[in-house]
């Protein structure tokens, strides 16, 4: 197996892992899945909060608007979460890669 087909399986599988973590095994981590507004509750200042900017979103509070069933709400505001965030690091770490020559050789060869 060479390097590239091992990097290549590797990331398929985190991807995988990542994706079953997300969709699968976070509905059961945690019955307060927000620990700043489950201390707020718990200590009493909860009522002095404001809703955030983004609580109508679509994904707000850990859920997917329009699915009634908690358990696959969450899940899928998960998976949706992973893969956002998938395309959002890959395409930064693509803007601000280091870009050298695709012929070292070449390069090499000129000095």
């Amino acid at each position: 197996m060479s390097t590239r087909t091992g990097t290549r399986r590797f990331y398929a599988v985190a991807l995988l892992v990542s994706l079953l973590v997300a969709g699968v095994a976070s509905y059961y981590a945690s019955s307060h899945p927000d620990g700043l507004e489950y201390v707020a509750e718990q200590t009493g200042f909860l009522d002095s909060a404001e809703d955030s900017a983004t609580a109508d979103s679509p994904l707000a509070d850990y859920q997917t608007s329009g699915v009634d069933d908690p358990r696959v709400s969450g899940g899928v505001a998960g998976v949706v979460g992973v893969v956002v965030m998938l395309v959002l690091s890959t395409g930064l770490f693509w803007l601000i890669r280091r870009r050298e020559p695709r012929d070292r050789e070449a390069r090499d060869a000129g000095s």
